[in-house]
């Protein structure tokens, strides 16, 4: 089969390898989309340095521990290992790899409890750019955001954010989004209550407070993001940066680990949190059932071939995406 493929970090390429064969608890899915996510351009360029001792399962210290690339996908059921019952052949379904990865290939062999089937009305490019993006909005924001409470989302307009955006509004929360001139619309016609355009207005010095300041960028310090949650409120962070180049030692791991240390050293100001993503199918339910009710609608901004994955995850390292981008297989 086709798989994009990486050895050492730096781009990787097309190859042609052998068709993986499901093992016990796997499904093996023919992919017909997957996804493009900001975890596949720091794996690609083992970025940040610091990620190659803290993330072992993902990051070598030379290479990458996986040789092909890519988290998300949906397809088609084409067989399922011993012990699983679930999923027959023919199946439309959708799913993250985690750390695993391998879904930018033309096939891929899943854990049965890592795939959901595919929500009902979304075609493959958008049930594809659903599973890791959706799930870190809704981990992000389930249990902080319900009715009557406030919450600012910094970076509504990329691919977590659109989610949470949505995710916000169908959990009840008045929303509050931050991004560029270009996406005002774009954030707008998701639902968000209201709109901070950054080239005009710092929402860190509007005199303003959330109950739920969720940031997706990593481009703030810690003490901007804390003088905008209100007393008894919750900072939410999840990861963010970009290398434009050469891997930095820390990224956007210094200010998760500067949050998570003065959440420990301090018994005053707010809630710091950094929801884990773990794949699982209860969470891809969860995302199934909200798009189906129409209250989740994946955006995407361009579709690549797969052999243009190389352009496609530059493409989003370099922060011109808005929303999703997509390979379709």
């Amino acid at each position: 089969m086709k798989a994009i493929c990486q050895e050492k970090y730096g781009v990787p390429r097309l190859e042609d390898v052998a068709e993986p064969q499901p093992g016990r608890g796997e499904v093996r899915v023919r992919v017909r989309a997957a996804s493009v996510n900001a975890r596949d351009w720091h794996v690609m360029r083992g970025d940040p340095y610091l990620g190659r001792l803290l993330l072992p399962a993902v990051m070598g210290p030379r290479g990458p521990r996986r040789r092909i690339r890519g988290t998300d996908f949906a397809g088609t059921v084409e067989s399922a290992g011993a012990g699983v019952d679930r999923f027959r052949p023919g199946d439309e379904v959708y799913g993250d790899l985690g750390d695993a990865h391998g879904a930018f290939a033309e096939y891929v062999c899943a854990p049965a409890d890592q795939i959901e089937f595919k929500p009902a009305g979304l075609g493959w490019e958008q049930a594809a750019a659903l599973p890791l993006a959706g799930g870190t909005a809704l981990l992000g924001l389930r249990g902080r955001v319900r009715a009557g409470r406030s919450v600012l989302i910094n970076g509504a307009s990329g691919g977590v954010g659109t989610f949470a955006v949505q995710i916000g509004k169908a959990l009840g929360g008045s929303v509050t989004a931050v991004c560029s001139t270009r996406n005002v619309d774009l954030v707008r016609s998701l639902g968000a209550d209201e709109v901070v355009d950054y080239t005009r207005s710092d929402f860190a010095r509007l005199g303003r407070r959330f109950d739920v300041v969720f940031d997706l960028v990593g481009n703030r310090s810690l003490g901007d993001l804390r003088r905008t949650v209100a007393p008894g409120g919750t900072l939410v962070l999840s990861g963010g940066g970009t290398s434009r180049g050469r891997p930095r030692v820390f990224g956007p791991m210094r200010l998760i680990l500067g949050a998570r240390l003065a959440a420990r050293s301090s018994r005053s100001g707010p809630r710091i949190e950094v929801p884990a993503t773990a794949p699982s199918r209860e969470l891809l339910a969860e995302l199934r059932e909200l798009a189906e009710a129409g209250r989740l609608r994946p955006v995407i901004d361009r579709t690549y071939q797969l052999a243009e994955v190389p352009e496609a995850i530059r493409y989003v390292e370099e922060e011109h995406a808005r929303a999703k981008v997509v390979i379709t297989v």
